[in-house]
């Protein structure tokens, strides 16, 4: 096998953490994998990780060696690149995910619009209400609402938005506006269940957390179905801001109890940390960093 190609191999899984991932997102067979890890073993004469059933770790040997490959793969992508010229169109498939409507409403026009100044690019979305593994599910780039755990993954803030309370204008006009979360007893509630259930609201006052108990008639699985309910007149509801910001620019939906909100959530594009970062990947995180950051429903 070529050493390059082993050097790639051995870098992958290193970044992965695990021969299967590396051999995902490297179209490759596990089998092939090892063997490729097993010779570049044998030719530099040291042990590179240390393996368990359950985990995949460097030894010392392969964390300064991984240092060595990936400096090495790099002046060779730069060299490449330099000789088919730097500015060579971004070309292959690109794997993008984000949660389901946050997807659709404003990831969707960004990809398409890229999609059209770069028509060599095809792309795949995975849009969903949880938290996708980007290696174990073969994803390129990802967008990440809320706050991000300690990850080998590259991260750029592009906005927040916020957790909102919220009703139509005819269910307050009848019903009238609570002025305190603590008055959410005396509504009627709707809760979406699309990312775990809780039927207690957290709120901030006077920078102090604090819970409000909302009992809601009306569960679903589904934001669009809250939302839908809520435009009928049904009752109060919480979503993220984004979601229902069209509906609060026609003024048929009204923030309630703002004065009460957690702090925003931050929006993130995240992908592979490295210098190595392919042109489509770059591409593409830069276009979204650029039309998300200037969204203002994410300022």
């Amino acid at each position: 096998m070529d050493r390059f190609l082993e050097m790639e191999v051995f870098v992958n899984v290193a970044e992965t953490g695990g021969f299967a991932a590396a051999a995902r997102k490297l179209s490759m067979s596990p089998p092939a994998v090892t063997r490729a890890v097993a010779s570049l073993e044998d030719r530099i004469g040291s042990r590179l990780f240390i393996r368990t059933t359950r985990s995949v770790r460097l030894t010392d040997s392969g964390q300064r060696f991984l240092r060595d490959c990936q400096r090495i793969l790099s002046d060779v992508e730069e060299a490449q690149e330099a000789a088919i010229g730097s500015h060579s169109a971004p070309r292959g498939r690109l794997n993008v995910t984000a949660p389901a409507l946050f997807g659709r409403m404003y990831v969707t026009p960004v990809l398409i619009d890229f999609l059209r100044d770069f028509p060599l690019v095809n792309l795949n979305t995975l849009f969903l209400d949880r938290v996708v593994n980007m290696i174990d599910e073969g994803m390129d780039i990802a967008v990440r609402i809320g706050d991000l755990p300690d990850s080998s993954l590259n991260a750029v803030r592009v906005g927040y938005v916020r957790k909102i309370t919220f009703a139509s204008q005819a269910y307050l006009k009848k019903h009238g506006i609570p002025q305190h979360p603590s008055e959410l007893e005396h509504h009627q509630t709707l809760q979406s269940n699309a990312v775990g259930s809780s039927n207690v609201w957290s709120f901030e006052e006077n920078g102090i957390r604090i819970h409000a108990k909302a009992n809601p008639r009306f569960e679903t699985n589904t934001n669009d179905t809250i939302i839908e309910a809520v435009l009928k007149d049904f009752g109060i509801s919480r979503l993220l801001s984004y979601q229902i910001a069209p509906y609060l620019g026609d003024g048929r939906l009204k923030i309630i109890l703002s004065e009460f909100e957690e702090k925003p959530l931050p929006v993130h594009i995240l992908h592979q940390e490295g210098r190595m970062v392919s042109a489509k990947v770059r591409a593409c995180v830069d276009y979204l960093v650029e039309r998300l950051r200037a969204d203002p429903h994410l300022n």
